[in-house]
């Protein structure tokens, strides 16, 4: 089985206004007031600046839509997270912007190694966002990240 996610999560509030107008953008409701943009293949075609390489040392996160999330994070936390497993085994990438700046570095855990004792990268971004996870999980399982298998099928 894979899993594959990249993604903009931020406030619903946050998120809306600026991709009111963005070809491609579509918005899903997530929980805990969060909401996810999924960086479909359309997403991506219409962010990126041409350069064909992606920012930060992400696969997906198209080079000069960097500066877009620290415009938007001006409002609060705006995260882009990266996930990809296949048969259990994986990695994840996770970066926050806020104020107009990178708030929590990019973070990456490549395939076949711990997460940290601060958690994964992307349950490290969603606390940033200010997720809450009960007893016995994590911030990726608080806001059920797992529903869906790919991107894609967020908006589907």
């Amino acid at each position: 089985m894979s899993y594959d996610l990249h993604a903009v999560i931020a406030d619903e509030e946050a998120l809306r206004a600026p991709t009111r107008d963005l070809p491609g953008a579509r918005l899903v409701p997530m929980g805990q007031g969060l909401s996810l943009l999924p960086m479909t293949d359309a997403l991506f075609e219409t962010v990126a600046d041409g350069s064909g390489t992606c920012a930060l040392g992400f696969r997906r996160l198209p080079r000069g839509f960097e500066k877009a999330l620290a415009l938007w994070s001006a409002g609060g936390p705006v995260a882009y997270v990266e996930a990809e497993y296949f048969g259990g085994v994986g990695e994840q990438r996770a970066a926050v912007w806020d104020g107009g700046t990178i708030a929590l570095a990019p973070l990456h855990v490549d395939e076949g190694e711990p997460f940290p004792s601060a958690g994964s990268p992307i349950s490290q971004a969603l606390r940033r966002l200010g997720v809450v996870a009960s007893a016995g999980e994590d911030e990726f399982s608080a806001v059920r990240l797992d529903r869906h298998r790919h991107s894609e099928a967020w908006i589907a």
